[in-house]
């Protein structure tokens, strides 16, 4: 049965870089672009069909752009690796050597967004992460996806017939933790994206925030089961670092979400009145 299961494995060789015209590109930095170019792309469009200023569309890039890679930049550091940079600070604006923290990005888009609020739209944050909220599934997916071809971010050996054999890494069949995060947060955009254009007015502001929030970061919670730890530091832990991180933003969903709908049973009991 072993020697079965054994060709059923998948061997993993992929490549981070590759060559053309003399060139040498990364896909992890392409996925990472597109990640920002569909999110203008799709945010730009709500925008136009509202009705508001396009502008709002180029200053949420710049927005998103400064507080993801700040946010996910200073969450690795502190959340992760704060025992080596602690003694090396300047390498912390170093962000080219590597170290992105998905739970930093978000708290940096929260703040960041926060701002771009009060400043740009003069309305509530919700107003604005609701219709990010459909390209942030999908950049999370295409991240997650980079991180599959880089063969990093590891799952726990297992002995499953979709186990993967990352061949950077050893010859050991591991979960592919990547794909499960990527697959799940495709699945919350597509649902999301359903739902925009069966009745876009059907749901009260929050609704597409509480989604993603708590199905995004629960789903983060359960697969984490299934990686290895980043950090050394959570070998002796009930919990790793992720899913401790991941329980704030998942009940912060929750509640959003539970606002959202009982505003929405309370308009339409107003309305059949």
């Amino acid at each position: 049965m072993n020697i079965f299961l054994t060709f059923l494995y998948i061997t993993w060789k992929t490549k981070p870089d590759f060559n053309l015209f003399g060139l040498s590109f990364h896909w992890y930095g392409i996925l990472f672009g597109i990640t920002f170019i569909q999110g203008y792309l799709i945010l730009s469009y709500f925008i136009k069909v509202e009705n508001k200023p396009e502008k709002w569309a180029d200053f949420a890039l710049l927005t998103i752009l400064i507080g993801t890679l700040v946010g996910a930049r200073l969450g690795h550091v502190f959340f992760y690796k704060w025992s080596y940079y602690k003694t090396h600070l300047p390498e912390i604006i170093m962000i080219w050597k590597g170290g992105l923290a998905s739970h930093g990005g978000v708290i940096g888009v929260l703040i960041a967004f926060w701002v771009y609020s009060k400043i740009v739209t003069k309305k509530s944050i919700l107003w604005i992460l609701d219709r990010l909220m459909i390209p942030i599934a999908i950049g999370c997916f295409l991240i997650r996806f980079g991180n599959l071809i880089n063969q990093e971010i590891i799952g726990l050996p297992s002995h499953l017939p979709w186990a993967f054999i990352f061949t950077k890494i050893d010859a050991v069949p591991r979960h592919p933790s990547q794909l499960y995060e990527g697959l799940a947060y495709l699945s919350i955009a597509l649902y999301l994206i359903v739902i925009y254009f069966k009745n876009k007015n059907f749901y009260e502001q929050g609704y597409f925030t509480g989604i993603f929030f708590t199905f995004a970061f629960f789903a983060r919670f359960l697969i984490e089961f299934t990686k290895e730890n980043q950090s050394n530091f959570e070998n002796n832990m009930v919990l790793n670092m992720g899913q401790i991180l991941s329980i704030p933003f998942f009940i912060a969903g929750v509640f959003i979400l539970i606002i959202s709908i009982k505003k929405h049973i309370d308009s339409r009991k107003t309305k059949l009145n």
